[in-house]
């Protein structure tokens, strides 16, 4: 979900020595440094975190650095399956046991708002496919990584912003809607980055939805934009909105302080596709965005929307 590429001495762990933070001071350092990996990589999502609180929305962009962290590893070119298992057996430490900035700030995060193990590993399965895969046949196959690698960031997310009323049982009455908002992102980013993706020799639409619009790996390589592509493109910009639909039903359930930061991350992350078929579904030669000005503009319908929603509607 958080695909760029940083330096290569990510591969290079810390020792894991118990840290210095009785003070507080390298734990701030530590947040620190995740609120410039979120300002630097990922405009759009430090945009909606700014309605959080102070201190759910350091957590939440602590929780951004090490997803972009753990998915930029996967990028270098040097990448093997041993170096990422030592990421995975690093991020699993307390935060009492850390020295990476990053791995610190991940692991408070965790420990201060509870937030289950399990998630952060899945996420990190969902890295380890990209190593092993290059292709997906179905969208069954496609769906089940976007929960890997997307879904498993809005269960986390539910859990560092809070659920309303601070009714525990809602998290696994909502839970559904986060799995379908996740995977709405994901196949949001992949239908984005399908260029930028063909380039690193990996095609994430699905195999049988090329076909059944009569398209080729080779007409993708050749980076052909005809009725047959804009079909296709058509198909999967409609399933993703779908998904967009069936995720908002979750975002009333949450704490109202989050809600606006949740809706906002969904309504101007759903703006990529309305620029991708603004430009003629091009994603061969330029990156759909989403302009700051354009951002603002949709803030009124997105608050007045947030505000009206109901849960489960």
């Amino acid at each position: 979900m958080f695909r760029r590429t940083l330096s290569a001495n990510l591969l290079r762990l810390p020792s894991l020595t118990r840290s210095q933070t009785g003070d507080g001071r390298g734990l701030d350092e530590a947040y620190a440094r995740c609120e410039e990996i979120t300002a630097s990589h990922s405009k759009s999502f430090y945009f909606s975190t700014r309605f959080l609180s102070a201190e759910r929305r350091r957590a939440i962009r602590a929780f951004y650095a090490f997803c972009r962290t753990t998915d930029d590893l996967v990028d270098m070119p040097t990448i093997h399956l041993s170096s990422l298992e030592d990421w995975r057996l690093a991020a699993r430490r307390g935060s009492s046991f850390q020295t990476d900035p990053v791995l610190l700030a991940w692991a408070d995060t965790r420990e201060r708002y509870a937030v289950p193990n399990r998630y952060a590993e899945e996420l990190i399965d969902g890295c380890e496919i990209d190593l092993q895969v290059n292709r997906y046949e179905t969208w069954d196959e496609l769906r089940h990584y976007c929960y890997l690698v997307a879904s498993t960031v809005g269960l986390i997310s539910m859990r560092v912003i809070g659920m309303r009323g601070d009714d525990a049982r809602l998290l696994d009455t909502y839970e559904p809607a986060a799995i379908d908002l996740g995977v709405a992102l994901q196949l949001t980013n992949i239908l984005r980055d399908i260029g930028e993706d063909l380039r690193r020799g990996r095609i994430y639409l699905p195999l049988e939805d090329m076909r059944r619009f009569g398209y080729t790996e080779d007409d993708l390589r050749a980076h052909v934009l005809d009725d047959r592509f804009r079909a296709l493109m058509r198909f999967e910009i409609a399933r993703a909105h779908e998904l967009y639909e069936r995720g908002w039903a979750g975002i009333p359930a949450i704490k109202r302080e989050g809600r606006l930061a949740v809706a906002v991350a969904a309504e101007v992350y759903r703006g990529i596709l309305d620029d991708i078929a603004a430009h003629d579904f091009d994603v061969f030669n330029r990156r759909a965005r989403i302009s700051t000005l354009d951002k603002f503009a949709r803030l009124p319908s997105i608050v007045w929307r947030a505000a009206t929603a109901r849960a489960g509607a």
